[in-house]
């Protein structure tokens, strides 16, 4: 997949911005709060709708009107076009999809697939579960399209489970308990056989980023104890009702990072957590090209994260896997200056002031 244009207007301080952006590889550079990472979210924005920061997806609406929006051309692998646009206000939000109103944004997310690396992505290693989950759904929705009505149906079914156990209705638990499990155990077997592939890719991505990392494991935990998922509910249920929340699931898998055995959130130093996760985000990005398409690459101010060699050696797995990058920093990173990275490769530079962008210069083959 590729932006061919991009519109936005009233996210953030983006008042008004349109970027026709190079099919290979896009910098934007600017002062701190300038704007560089509203354009990320733009594109985050439109394909999940909600940002990768933090906070409420309001606070994302400038002071220039009510809502914001924001409109795109892109281009799919095969070469057909789609014009897809968002808007979004304080109680609703409204899309498009080539003239058609879109009933759910999920019609928009497998339309612009992207991969993000960003300051705070190292949580991915030494963060809760949560984020380990989010980070292997999202391949997996890229990779099996059926993936998100089962995940759906699971999540739909696992809080009527809890708001009975709330409410201490044993009957109305068991009687919900055959769903969850079949659901479960097939969200369980989606996951694990996706992770078991992931992990290979990763076997080869990982001495790309960092040859130090030997004896990294990397595993798939379903979220409950034994083989079955009825026995591990049968035995909780007096703890399930105390607590008033369903304790074993897919909805406490997580993947168990390692090294020689231990946890890799204690043994890697800060650097070498950053590097594992480059390429974290590169075997994904791998595995969703693998599935039919190309993802958009977003790095966000990877120059105050990863030093000049571990951001060369994303940008050249981006370019090697032949996605669209959308790097931002307070100035070019010298590689590309050098044409070293970008050697071969388009090139556009845009600046980023007051929420105003401007094309600065291009480099082409």
């Amino acid at each position: 997949m590729r932006v061919k244009s991009i519109d936005i207007s009233n996210l953030r301080n983006l008042t008004s911005v349109q970027i026709e952006p190079d099919p290979c590889l896009n910098c934007f550079t600017g002062d701190n709060g300038a704007g560089k990472t509203s354009i990320l979210e733009a594109l985050a924005v439109l394909s999940k709708g909600r940002s990768f920061r933090a906070g409420q997806i309001t606070s994302l609406i400038g002071p220039e009107q009510p809502y914001f929006q924001v409109v795109s051309n892109i281009e799919s692998q095969s070469g057909k076009q789609h014009r897809v646009g968002m808007e979004r206000r304080k109680d609703r939000w409204s899309a498009r999809h080539n003239g058609e109103d879109v009933s759910q944004l999920s019609d928009l997310t497998g339309l612009l697939p992207y991969v993000l690396l960003e300051p705070g992505s190292h949580t991915l290693i030494s963060g809760p579960p949560e984020g380990r989950r989010k980070y292997l759904d999202w391949g997996v929705f890229h990779v099996k399209h059926s993936f998100l009505i089962l995940w759906r149906r699971y999540s739909r079914t696992l809080k009527q489970r809890n708001a009975a156990l709330r409410l201490s209705d044993q009957d109305v638990v068991e009687s919900l308990n055959p769903q969850l499990i079949a659901l479960g155990e097939k969200l369980h077997q989606v996951r694990e056989q996706h992770a078991d592939k992931l992990a290979g890719v990763l076997e080869k991505t990982l001495p790309v980023f960092n040859k130090t990392l030997d004896g990294i494991g990397f595993r798939y935990r379903k979220g409950w104890p034994g083989e079955s998922l009825e026995e591990a509910l049968g035995h909780s249920i007096q703890r399930d009702l105390e607590k008033g929340a369903t304790g074993p699931g897919p909805h406490r898998a997580d993947l168990v990072l390692t090294l020689d055995g231990a946890p890799a959130k204690e043994r890697l130093s800060r650097g070498e957590q950053k590097a594992m996760t480059a390429a974290m985000i590169m075997a994904q990005a791998q595995m969703i090209c693998e599935s039919g398409d190309r993802p958009v690459l977003l790095l966000d101010d990877l120059s105050s994260e990863l030093d000049e060699a571990h951001l060369t050696r994303v940008l050249r797995a981006g370019m090697d896997l032949g996605v669209q990058i959308w790097l931002t920093g307070t100035e070019i990173s010298p590689a590309i200056m050098a044409g070293g990275v970008a050697d071969g490769v388009s090139c556009a530079v845009f600046h980023v002031e007051h929420g105003v962008v401007t094309r600065e210069t291009a480099k082409g083959t």
